[in-house]
């Protein structure tokens, strides 16, 4: 067997207790050893990607237990690629926090954060649904952590309901496996697959109770509307690279729709047909109004680019509700751009919200205005799609992809309007934030309401230059995914065709057993 497949979460399962029990009391270790992990995290995701672009699916198995009788791990392009992107994100985020200082204002800030990552790599990888809902409660406790990491009353609250939300979703998780495996005996996901086939078209109502419950928890998890309340003050309150890294986190969500309804539930299932595209597309519409509105309406910059990656999910769902390999391939695509863009933005907030505070208002001038201002302008040239930046590649190949859906219409007018609304919002806020401020007297900054963020206590960062390194960093991420646009499509669109041939991850998985 390839152990590459385990690496990704077996390295930050070792470095976060290695980090409590060994480097407690030693931060300048934990940072060292925290970057060497995520360093070499990123070596293995590049390795396993380059293992999986020829196209073949390997197979983990854990303990030797052939499935469906033990927990398998499988890498196929889409879990190669989303591991890759989970290491890229993580390493200008582990630098900034590092240069931020925000790992020193509260305690295990390190290994929370691998035990975040062992949480989403491990939900990418797995082949076991019972095992994706371990990996769920991984990502829940480590988030929860890092949520409440340096204090604070409001940042407390918001993580309660953060969590009380979640567990809800846990909840409906196990009601959903346990309908699931009541039905087909199984909570393999190939061998789901195969079972689900062998249903009698008359037998299916439990299991497309199953299927729904199913997707009520992926999209609580994607931020769907309106599953979305938990996201706004979550994410405002939480630490700006926590916040970052939590970027990737309703991609999970995403991943696991694209996984079980291409595989188990596809749409050439009779017993599932057009159940989650029918669903999810209307949904996926509404969180792009409602998010771009967010961004219009809001008056903390932290909240604003919150609701930033609630619209970027909406776009995203867009594409993936259609379950066609187009629309496939653009969705893949638009899941690195936004996970990039999203970090980028709240990385660049964590540097207004030190200098000014977060609210978005005309303040007296703030330290390397210049250098933050036009760190937020790519930022939002990148989230609100124009070009030159990929965010304009991604969603032209949505729009693109949508051209035969029944509903081409509806889909183009939400997405256009709503790109320009967003520009619209987020022009507003640079405005107030970088340019009013250098003509106007100084004005109080007000707290902001109960569900607004509150914005941190102004203080010196205390390695400036490493910080804005990191954000050049996410900002370098976006212009090589544009440059290399041809490549990433290309890797995409086999990606895609290898989804919707889901017989060759069922061959792979259970080929075995057979």
């Amino acid at each position: 067997m390839n152990h590459w497949i385990v690496a990704p979460i077996v390295l930050p399962a070792i470095l976060a207790p290695f980090s409590i029990m060994v480097l407690r009391y030693h931060l300048d270790l934990q940072r060292i050893f925290s970057v060497a992990g995520v360093v070499a995290l990123l070596g293995i995701a590049l390795t396993i990607t380059a293992q999986a672009s020829g196209g073949d699916i390997q197979v983990y198995e854990l303990g030797n237990w052939p499935a469906p009788f033990g927990i398998v791990m499988v890498l196929d392009r889409m879990s190669a690629m989303m591991v890759l992107l989970t290491a890229l994100l993580a390493l200008p985020i582990v630098l900034y926090a590092i240069a931020s200082g925000w790992d020193d204002r509260g305690k295990h800030f390190h290994a929370l954060f691998h035990f975040q990552l062992m949480g989403v790599c491990g939900a990418f990888l797995t082949g076991d649904a019972f095992n994706l809902f371990v990996f769920f409660e991984v990502l829940l406790i480590a988030s929860y952590g890092l949520m409440t990491h340096g204090g604070g009353a409001v940042r407390l609250k918001a993580g309660v309901q953060y969590v009380a939300y979640n567990l809800l979703g846990s909840t409906l998780f196990l009601f959903a496996l346990g309908t699931i495996y009541g039905v087909t005996g199984t909570l393999n996901m190939a061998d789901i697959a195969i079972r689900v086939a062998e249903i009698p078209a008359e037998d299916t109502a439990l299991l497309r109770v199953g299927a729904v419950l199913l997707l009520l928890v992926f999209c609580i998890k994607a931020a769907v509307l309106p599953l979305h309340f938990w996201l706004p003050a979550s994410y405002a309150n939480a630490p700006m690279p926590v916040a970052a890294l939590f970027a990737i986190m309703t991609k999970v969500g995403a991943y696991s729709i694209l996984r079980m309804f291409t595989l188990a539930f596809g749409p050439d299932v009779a017993a599932t047909e057009g159940l989650a595209g029918e669903w999810l597309q209307p949904a996926a519409l509404v969180t792009l109004a409602v998010g771009t509105i967010g961004i219009l309406g809001s008056k903390h910059i932290a909240r604003m680019v919150a609701f930033c990656a609630i619209a970027s999910m909406g776009t995203l769902l867009i594409a993936i509700s259609q379950f066609t390999p187009d629309a496939t391939a653009a969705a893949l695509y638009y899941v690195f751009h936004s996970t990039l863009a999203t970090a980028l933005l709240f990385l660049v907030a964590d540097l207004v919200m030190a200098r000014r505070g977060g609210a978005i208002a005309p303040t007296p001038p703030m330290p390397q205005s210049g250098l933050v201002s036009a760190l937020f302008f790519v930022g939002a040239i990148a989230m609100a799609g124009m070009p030159p930046l990929s965010g304009f590649i991604g969603k032209l190949l949505v729009l693109d992809a949508s051209r035969d859906a029944s509903d081409a219409t509806m889909v183009w007018a939400v997405i256009l309007i709503s790109s320009f609304v967003t520009i619209i919002g987020l022009a507003r806020a640079g405005t107030l934030i970088f340019w009013k401020s250098h003509d106007t007297q100084a004005v109080p900054i007000e707290m902001p309401a109960e569900n607004e963020a509150a914005p941190e206590p102004v203080a010196p960062e205390p390695q400036p230059g490493l910080a804005f390194t990191a954000v050049f960093g996410a900002v370098a991420g976006l212009i090589l995914l544009t440059l290399f646009a041809g490549p990433a499509l290309e890797y995409t669109s086999q990606t895609a065709e290898q989804l919707f041939a889901p017989e060759n991850y069922i061959s792979a998985v259970l080929g075995g057993a057979e």
